[in-house]
């Protein structure tokens, strides 16, 4: 059976692909977030030992991604109005770095949010 120009079979071994990615282990997928994520996006902190063996859903995890965002936009304009203000303890480079980390995150949340909605409409179109 042809289903919008794919066929069945390969839909079946893509399903069945994802079924065993998903019984395995989890891992770092990327060198990115082998050394942390980007920013802290991706990143939800060490994983204990009792931790390692529960789920994270994806609500927590978004919303945990997002609180990274924040807290590092909430840093940088900190550091912002410090150095603005005077304040001797944060030098110029430091200040810009966290607000470019701050950036780059907004960003590539921009990006992911932008991603989920286009799938949330392809899957939307979708005729079953």
């Amino acid at each position: 059976m042809n289903i919008g120009g794919i066929d069945s079979s390969r839909i079946e071994a893509m399903m069945a692909q994802l079924k065993s990615a998903a019984q395995k282990p989890a891992g770092p997928a990327s060198p990115a977030e082998a050394l942390g994520g980007l920013g802290g996006i991706g990143k939800l902190g060490a994983p204990d030992a009792a931790e390692s063996s529960t789920r994270v859903s994806f609500s927590d995890a978004l919303k945990a991604s997002l609180q990274n965002v924040s807290n590092s936009q909430i840093q940088a304009d900190e550091m912002g109005k410090k150095f603005a203000a005077g304040d001797d303890s944060v030098s110029l480079s430091d200040t810009m770095i966290a607000m470019q980390k701050a950036s780059i995150n907004f960003q590539a949340t921009v990006q992911v949010r932008n991603k989920l909605v286009s799938a949330y409409h392809d899957i939307m179109n979708m005729q079953v």
